[in-house]
């Protein structure tokens, strides 16, 4: 999800010394390796599909028992009162770093990420669009990750944040990207044991088909952040835009004859291939103005490949 500045830090803190007793409790098989390989990057599921050890993102998102046994974080995201998409415990080894890039992917056109640092040192640094940060540990903190962002544990310990994704209510962007107070009127939210705190989690079952109304969002955002590295590519912006809007009109006249429980996947099929053929010649030179990003890989990644799913397909982001 975009947002008007790289960095907003939320005026609240947390119990630190409550958190890194429940997370340092946690035993070895609680720790899975990045879902890409990412050297030095592990992880631990709190809230997953079904509850499972998956990393998928679609579907019934439900607490893991890695977070069961955690109740005081367990209560944290439950005090936030937004829905919760994939959460996890994210663990950053000493010397390690997470490779810059921009999460383009369709999962997060609509989400955030919160940060919540539990274990870290003054090294870690979290770099987004030219700017550079670290989070403390206790704090709360969101970032624009359409932008271009890495990190970087120049410590000899391990970083372990809390990272919790969210497309929050209006309270919480309110919180999150209003004026804040001065610091010494923050809130430490401390654990509350007599409190019961509904935990919210998102019950992300997609349509067979991408309704119109989405895919039109979906184009018009990436044309808004079309832009070309050259004069010769500037003269390919228009063709390749209007491929894009042709192709919206065609859709949703699909959706209007065929609706979208994929009984005519077929057709919808074809359309989707013929866009993809279509924008190809001219794609060369167009990327994002924000992140510098091919527009044909955000295409792909943030429409074409989500706008048919089988019943049974669970895409990651």
């Amino acid at each position: 999800m975009r947002l008007s500045r790289p960095f907003f830090q939320l005026p609240i803190l947390f119990d630190v010394v409550r958190l890194q007793a429940e997370v340092a409790a946690l035993p070895s098989e609680a720790w899975v390796a990045h879902p890409d390989a990412v050297p030095g990057n592990s992880a631990s599921r709190l809230i997953s599909v079904d509850g499972v050890e998956t990393d998928d993102v679609h579907g019934q998102m439900l607490p893991t028992r890695w977070l069961g046994t955690m109740p005081y974080l367990h209560q944290i995201l439950a005090g936030f009162g937004v829905v919760w998409g994939r959460s996890r415990l994210m663990r950053l080894a000493p010397g390690a770093r997470v490779p810059e890039h921009a999460d383009i992917n369709y999962h997060w056109h609509t989400r955030v990420r919160m940060h919540i640092p539990i274990f870290t040192q003054p090294e870690v640094r979290f770099h987004c669009d030219g700017q550079s940060v670290h989070m403390a540990a206790g704090e709360a903190w969101i970032f624009d990750n359409w932008r271009r962002h890495h990190v970087e544990n120049g410590s000899q310990a391990a970083r372990i944040h809390l990272v919790a994704d969210t497309s929050g209510t209006a309270a919480f962007w309110q919180f999150a990207c209003g004026e804040p107070p001065p610091r010494e009127q923050w809130r430490t939210v401390g654990w509350q044991p007599e409190r019961r705190s509904q935990l919210l989690t998102e019950g992300n079952k997609r349509t067979a088909i991408m309704p119109a109304a989405e895919v039109q969002l979906l184009v018009d955002d990436l044309c808004t952040e079309l832009s070309a590295v050259s004069a010769e590519a500037k003269t390919r912006a228009a063709p390749f835009t209007l491929a894009l809007e042709s192709f919206v009109y065609d859709w949703r006249q699909l959706c209007a004859l065929h609706g979208i429980d994929g009984r005519a996947r077929p057709e919808f099929q074809r359309l989707a291939g013929i866009l993809h053929q279509n924008v190809k010649p001219f794609a060369e030179g167009l990327v994002m103005r924000t992140n510098n990003v091919g527009a044909l890989l955000v295409l792909e990644k943030r429409v074409l490949q989500h706008l048919l799913v089988d019943k049974e397909a669970r895409l990651k982001p």
